[in-house]
C-alpha cells in the first residue's frame, strides 16, 4: 500500500471490514481481492529523512487496528455468539462487542439480526440437505445402504459445521426465519424416513418398528454429538461416523 505524508484517522467502519462488500472506499494494491482486513498492518508518518531534526530520531509510532471480517468470518463468528449466548438473549450490539467491531460493520453485510440467523442456519442445514439427497439418490445400492451411508454422512457434516447444526437444533418457531429453518429440516426428515421404510421394504431393516420411529431414533443419536462435540475432542470425524453408523444399524438390521 503507498505511504501518505499525514494519514487521515480511518472510521470503524474502515478498519475493521475494508474489504466488505459495498464498501464506500475502493480497496487498493494488495487489498484488492482480499476477502478479509487483517486490521494489524502499520501505517508509517513521514518526518524520517536526513536532517528533519532530533524527531526523526524518535521511533515510528504504528497503529493498531481492530480485526476485520469479511461476510463468510462474520457469520462464522456470529453463529459462535448466537450458540454461545442464546440466540433471542443476544443482541446486535452484543454481537458487535464479541467481534470487537462496530455495529455499522455488521449492517454493512446484512440487513437485521434475523438475516444473520437465516445465514447461520443455512449453512449447516444446506450441508446437511445435500449430503442426504446425494447418498439416497445413489444407484446400485440397496436402501440400507443408501441409508447407512447418509446417517455417516449427516455425522460428518454435523461436526464439520458444528456451530450451525446446534443453532438449527434450538430453533423453536419464534419467527419466520425460525419456521423456515424447521420447515427444511422436516423435509430432510422425510428424506430419511423414505430410506428408512424402503429398507424395511426390502427386507433390510426389522419391520416391528415403524419408519418414523427408527428415523427419531437414528437422529436423536446423530444430533445429540451437537451436545458433547468439541473441536478438541481426540476423535476423527470418520470415526465418530463409523461408530454411530455401526452402533446405530447393528441394532436394526434384520
Amino acid at each position: 500500500m503507498p505511504k501518505t505524508t499525514s494519514p487521515a484517522p480511518t472510521s470503524d467502519l474502515e478498519s475493521s471490514v475494508g474489504a466488505a462488500v459495498g464498501a464506500q472506499t475502493e480497496p487498493t494494491g494488495a487489498e484488492a481481492g482480499a476477502g478479509s482486513v487483517s486490521g494489524a498492518g502499520s501505517v508509517s508518518g513521514a518526518g524520517s529523512e536526513a536532517g528533519a531534526g532530533p524527531e526523526a530520531a524518535a521511533p515510528k509510532r504504528t497503529r493498531r487496528g481492530r480485526p476485520g471480517y469479511d461476510r463468510e468470518t462474520l457469520i462464522n463468528k456470529a453463529t459462535e455468539v448466537f450458540v454461545s449466548r442464546g440466540y433471542d438473549g443476544t443482541s446486535m450490539d452484543t454481537v458487535a462487542r464479541e467481534l470487537g467491531i462496530t455495529k455499522s460493520a455488521i449492517y454493512h453485510h446484512v440487513k437485521s439480526k434475523e438475516e444473520l440467523l437465516h445465514l447461520a442456519i443455512n449453512r449447516g442445514i444446506s450441508a446437511l440437505d445435500s449430503a442426504v439427497e446425494d447418498e439416497r439418490q445413489r444407484t446400485g445400492l440397496t436402501a440400507l445402504e443408501r441409508l447407512r451411508a447418509a446417517v455417516h454422512a449427516s455425522v460428518v457434516i454435523l461436526i464439520e459445521y458444528h456451530h450451525s447444526v446446534t443453532l438449527l437444533l434450538r430453533v423453536r418457531g419464534n419467527s419466520d426465519v425460525e419456521r423456515e429453518a424447521l420447515e427444511q429440516r422436516r423435509k430432510i426428515d422425510d428424506k430419511i424416513r423414505a430410506l428408512v421404510a424402503e429398507a424395511i421394504g426390502e427386507g433390510g431393516l426389522r419391520s416391528d418398528f415403524t419408519p418414523g420411529l427408527i428415523t427419531r431414533l437414528l437422529f436423536g443419536m446423530v444430533n445429540s454429538i451437537t451436545e458433547w462435540y468439541r473441536p478438541s475432542y481426540p476423535v476423527d470425524p470418520e470415526a465418530i461416523a463409523d461408530a454411530v453408523t455401526s452402533m446405530a444399524f447393528n441394532g436394526l438390521e434384520a
